[in-house]
């Protein structure tokens, strides 16, 4: 008679000899218990949610619970290779893990894909003291489909963050600022609806300014829902203006309930909005659209945030390009400007000098000199033209846009000066704002250039140094007031003092108490200066 003292052991020395009977000693609690638990082992397994079966030495399999049994593609699992069960390949991590574990004798476990695109985590235990010829290893096995797809998508995510923008250096400078947006548009709308199986979205980019989203790019939303006007607020525009104000996701499942949504599209059902964050500031918002209600969950909220973030930073790639490309233009057009607005000037003054000495004597040879007087001038209107193509509004200084600044457009203004750096300086500050600037060396070279000028197109603003080679701003003023009073008139000075006291002459004349620039010229008094004089003359013609 052979004794043992658990379960495990009596069921191991069974299967290894023959034995005429089995006495159970019912007074040891802990054997009663033990068979119940045998008696109740099978159920327990069959009620798991994930795979069991006991495979023996050959890898065959001898037992499987339900949850396997489902699983398997064979009409019978018992005797079967065990990975005739679920068909499809081994992908790793360990490519014969049943093997392994008889080896080493400890567990080992790999992944295997099947036929139709789903994926199970097979882990193998050897039975290292319950080991019989019918049972070796103990093989559990989970459904790890969804999380492997969510990898996927996760990386596909990534990638596509990654081809948003991805030109080649050759491909860049091929393409103009509109090309890029339009590149970049199609990328998006590819690549979003490829990951989350949408054909309808919208995105806006906020004006930090005002609070206003503006449209960017609209797929399969209608005319009216893309031309609405959106603020970022978190109530009365909608889903987007709240994620806009708040800078947080928003998972609509059923558009017909939700407060805040407002319809996209006929039939639109529930929709995913998430804010596009750049440093974790909101920048815009991306949202997509479906026509059956809970299209999306929580892992499309992620899915979609992490794609915004990269839509952001491509966003941002962009408005960085064309901020360089609008730079570098502006710096062309500045250095093509210096060189030839000055020579330009000089024409205009030579011009004009022929014309006061002709005047009455040779009417044909004022016609030409006029013709060149107009002629310098298209030259001048051209290369601004250029100018302002090269480097549109956005190359403009912070804060110092055409719109702030719309008053000054197609101005004209006359600088008096003998330095030709503050010549340079007003025609590269004022022309960037539309102006027409045109300049004299000398008080006498105004008056003739201010008398000639209202032949064609008198000048709405004179600027002119306090200190002139031939007499001061204040006299300048004097003769100017003999063609036209008020005369429209600002004085400049360096550092020093006034000895004339033109200034003060001057403001006793009719000079705006606020009408005074100093050297050298700074943009934003200038641009007051000029507006200022604009609004006084234009009130006294009134």
């Amino acid at each position: 008679m052979d004794e043992v003292y658990s379960l495990t052991d009596a069921i191991s020395r069974m299967c290894r000899e023959e034995y005429d009977s089995v006495l159970l000693n019912g007074n040891r609690i802990d054997a009663k218990s033990g068979v119940v638990r045998l008696l109740q082992s099978e159920h327990i397994l069959d009620a798991m949610r994930d795979g069991v079966a006991l495979v023996d030495s050959d890898m065959r399999v001898t037992w499987v619970n339900e949850s396997l049994k489902s699983w398997s593609t064979c009409e019978e699992p018992l005797g079967s290779p065990f990975y005739s069960l679920l068909g499809g390949q081994i992908i790793g991590p360990d490519f014969c893990p049943f093997h392994t574990a008889l080896a080493t004798g400890s567990p080992s476990h790999s992944t295997i894909q099947t036929d139709d695109n789903r994926y199970f985590h097979v882990y193998a235990a050897p039975l290292t003291h319950a080991a019989t010829d019918s049972a070796s290893l103990v093989a559990t096995v989970s459904d790890i489909t969804s999380e492997i797809l969510q990898e996927q998508k996760l990386a596909a995510i990534h990638q596509a963050g990654r081809q948003l923008t991805d030109l080649k250096p050759d491909e860049i400078f091929a393409m103009d600022t509109q090309a890029r947006i339009d590149l970049l548009k199609d990328n998006i709308r590819h690549y979003t609806a490829d990951l989350l199986d949408v054909n309808v979205m919208e995105i806006r980019l906020l004006e930090q300014s005002s609070g206003n989203l503006m449209p960017l790019l609209s797929v399969g939303i209608n005319q009216e829902a893309a031309d609405r006007q959106l603020y970022a607020r978190p109530q009365g525009y909608g889903v987007t203006g709240y994620v806009a104000a708040t800078g947080k996701s928003y998972l609509c499942e059923d558009a017909s309930q939700d407060p805040l949504y407002l319809q996209a599209f006929e039939g639109a059902a529930s929709s995913l909005t998430v804010p596009l964050l750049l440093h974790d500031s909101v920048i815009g918002t991306i949202n997509v659209e479906s026509n059956k209600k809970g299209a999306f969950n929580e892992a499309d909220v992620q899915f979609l945030e992490i794609f915004s973030r990269d839509v952001a930073v491509a966003l941002n790639t962009l408005e960085l390009l064309v901020a360089q490309k609008n730079n570098a233009a502006q710096q062309s057009f500045e250095a093509i400007h210096r060189a030839v607005a000055l020579p330009v000037d000089h024409i205009l003054n030579d011009a004009v000098n022929a014309i006061e000495k002709n005047i009455g004597h040779d009417p044909e040879v004022v016609e030409g000199l006029k013709r060149i007087l107009q002629n310098a001038r298209d030259i001048r209107r051209v290369i601004q033209q250029i100018g302002q193509r090269m480097a549109p509004a956005e190359a403009l200084p912070a804060g110092c846009t055409e719109q702030l600044h719309s008053k000054l457009r197609g101005k004209r203004i006359l600088v008096v000066d003998s330095d030709l750096q503050v010549l340079k300086d007003a025609h590269v500050l004022l022309e960037k704002f539309g102006c027409i600037v045109e300049a004299a060396h000398s008080g006498g070279e105004a008056v003739n250039m201010f008398r000639n000028s209202r032949l064609d197109a008198a000048y709405d603003v004179v600027i002119s140094a306090v200190k002139l080679p031939d007499y001061s701003g204040y006299q300048l003023m004097l003769r100017l007031m003999k063609i036209t009073d008020p005369v429209p008139m600002a004085l400049m000075q360096g550092f020093g003092w006034d000895a004339g006291h033109s200034i003060v002459k001057a403001r006793e004349a009719g000079l705006h108490a606020k009408a005074v620039l100093y050297k050298p010229l700074k943009l934003t008094q200038l641009l007051n200066v000029v507006e200022l004089i604009l609004d006084q003359h234009a009130t006294e013609a009134v």
